[in-house]
């Protein structure tokens, strides 16, 4: 793992001297206001959380600067974000992208970072999990830092589901499916339960039903083929679902928050989301069940019975980024660097964080306070991510929408609506 990770003493003379005139430059530079960041509102809560403790702290108090969050769901910040890179300038010092946004066009918007790998490198760029440094990259420039993943998992209410004679979760999808359909009830204090809750009907979502049968949506080499059988599969599940109310009547309009809260309150029995919620899900001060939410990988179909210990859920990752535009990106270097030691991906893990390196899971405090984490490790070593990154990746992600609410409410056929989808999709992809 440390191979590339030691300097030679010319790489060693540069970094010290970059980080001597980073300094200089930082204190002039912190005299101009709050270092903003822009992102989600989970990259704020894992790098300021209670466990693991504020991230940021020492690196604030070092450059005299306060960090200033400003956050948006996944679209919105991405539209935002573009936009200020494109302005002749902007306030923005560092901005968070989910791999799928890192596209031709963001090589144009963003800081290529190899110089600053080079003059004053990230501690052990090695250790960080591979595949998440080359999803950063656009033309062999390395664009973003990897901060977080996200590993989809199931995430199960064991009271709920004891109270219906399951003494254990789903070991397959069709379990699952069977245990939602039954854990659909009214409880003896009078809450309604559904029996599985996602954010929506969105494709980051389904894809991880569609992955229980090894299904995509976009494959590698830019196919839509949601109108094969494993994602039909996903959207006849979440249609026999909302037929049979185990599936939110407002499932259009859920957002992660409010899936927390489903989660918390016992409304929901289980939910398709990152394994890092199950430290919100069971939060003793907002939670109704704290320990009893329990998280595991998704559970594979029968017919996948020897070929995945778990289904190929999928994985996300998202990274910190400068805009070309900002004005001090020295001090946005150094607040990259603080936040991707191995220090701070164990405060921000222990926080809730997916990690992006290794050391994070050879940690014996780690493993000790994450419950889920060799469920975590068993889907990461077959999870991909949803789909590749290409330009219109947002517009076929909306159309991915449009298409499978209209199936799930009954107003399309799961194959109509899939054939729609793929007609309207495959123009937008590259040849």
């Amino acid at each position: 793992m440390s191979q590339g990770a030691t300097l030679d003493r010319r790489q060693f003379g540069a970094g010290i001297l970059g980080l001597s005139f980073a300094g200089l430059g930082h204190t002039a530079q912190a005299q101009s206001g709050p270092f903003n960041v822009f992102t989600h509102r989970v990259m704020q809560t894992v790098a300021t959380g209670a466990q693991g403790g504020d991230i940021t702290k020492d690196w604030a108090q070092k450059n005299g600067v306060t960090v200033q969050w400003t956050t948006f769901d996944t679209g919105p910040l991405q539209e935002r974000l573009f936009r200020e890179a494109s302005l002749g300038e902007t306030s923005v010092d560092v901005g968070f992208v989910v791999n799928t946004q890192v596209v031709p066009r963001a090589a144009t918007l963003f800081e290529p970072l190899d110089d600053y790998l080079k003059k004053d490198p990230v501690e052990d760029i090695a250790d960080i999990f591979p595949g998440l440094i080359e999803g950063m990259k656009v033309g062999g420039k390395q664009l973003a830092i990897p901060f977080r993943h996200a590993s989809s998992g199931l995430h199960y209410n064991e009271e709920i589901l004891a109270e219906k004679g399951f003494s254990k979760p789903p070991a397959t999808i069709e379990e699952m499916i069977e245990i939602a359909k039954a854990c659909s009830y009214r409880r003896a204090d009078g809450t309604q339960v559904v029996g599985l809750c996602t954010p929506g009907a969105t494709y980051p979502n389904v894809i991880d039903l569609a992955r229980a049968w090894d299904g995509d949506f976009i494959t590698p080499d830019f196919k839509c083929v949601a109108d094969q059988p494993p994602m039909l599969n996903a959207i006849r599940t979440l249609r026999e679902l909302f037929q049979a109310n185990a599936f939110p009547r407002n499932f259009a309009t859920l957002s992660p928050e409010d899936v927390n809260v489903w989660m918390q309150q016992g409304r929901a029995a289980m939910s398709l989301q990152s394994m890092g919620r199950n430290r919100i899900y069971n939060d003793p001060q907002k939670s109704k069940f704290p320990g009893k939410i329990k998280t595991i990988a998704v559970p594979a179909s029968k017919t996948l019975a020897g070929k995945y210990a778990a289904a190929p859920a999928k994985v996300e990752f998202w990274g910190m980024v400068i805009p070309k535009n900002a004005k001090r990106k020295d001090l946005a270097w150094s607040f990259i660097k603080a936040m991707t030691s191995k220090e701070a991906t164990l405060k921000a893990a222990l926080n809730g964080n997916g990690p992006v390196r290794a050391s994070t899971y050879a940690d014996q405090g780690f493993a000790g306070s994450v419950p889920y984490a060799a469920e975590e490790l068993k889907v990461l070593k077959v999870a991909r991510v949803p789909m590749p990154a290409f330009d219109e990746a947002a517009r076929a992600g909306d159309l991915f929408k449009e298409e499978a609410e209209a199936a799930v409410l009954g107003m399309k056929t799961p194959e109509e609506a899939m054939a729609s989808l793929v007609k309207r999709v495959q123009p937008l992809l590259p040849a």
